[in-house]
């Protein structure tokens, strides 16, 4: 796992570091990740393709905000998500994203959920799920990643959520959690 120490062991997590995400099966995170890349260049770290729940923290202790999320994901049932064609955050944000035609509802249901409790969204904006293809680049730029994403369509089972912490300068995965089950090692 991402964040382990010298020692073997993993760093504890920062109470002012929690996120929440649903990651993309493998070829489509390549499929992504390929487009992305054509966006804002090879060497812009670009962070791989998934729909954010949470961007946040703990409330009080990590592990307690770690274990409602757990609790979150064991009573959730999976479903589908269709990306379907492309929207803008602009003026409000320099932002092109993927529209969730299907599965939006459950994912704004989980981030209602995951908020009712101990985990909270720090973000300044109104939760709207999305999967961003292109983020603060030139004008130019982010109208092409609009007009080439326009007809894109996919569609992906969503059987488990991340839960993340930021830790040694990065988002690491602390653990998967399978939606109506348990953890995933």
């Amino acid at each position: 796992m991402p964040g382990i120490g010298q020692s073997g062991e993993s760093p504890a997590p920062h109470p002012d570091s929690l996120g929440v995400i649903i990651t993309m099966p493998p070829a489509l995170a390549a499929e992504l990740g390929s487009w992305r890349e054509s966006f804002a260049g090879a060497d812009d770290g670009i962070v791989p393709a998934h729909i954010t729940l949470v961007s946040g923290r703990a409330r009080s202790s990590w592990g307690e905000a770690a274990e409602h999320v757990r609790k979150v994901a064991r009573q959730a049932s999976p479903f589908t998500i269709s990306l379907r064609g492309t929207g803008t955050f602009i003026p409000v944000s320099p932002v092109v994203f993927l529209n969730l035609e299907q599965g939006a509802g459950q994912c704004r249901e989980l981030h209602k959920e995951l908020l009712d409790g101990p985990v909270e969204h720090v973000l300044n904006f109104e939760f709207h799920p999305h999967l961003t293809m292109a983020h603060d680049l030139d004008a130019a730029t982010m109208a092409r990643a609009k007009a080439e994403m326009a007809g894109f369509e996919a569609e992906l089972e969503v059987t488990s959520i991340g839960l993340y912490d930021y830790s040694q300068g990065g988002w690491a995965l602390h653990e998967e959690l399978t939606l109506g089950g348990e953890a995933q090692p």
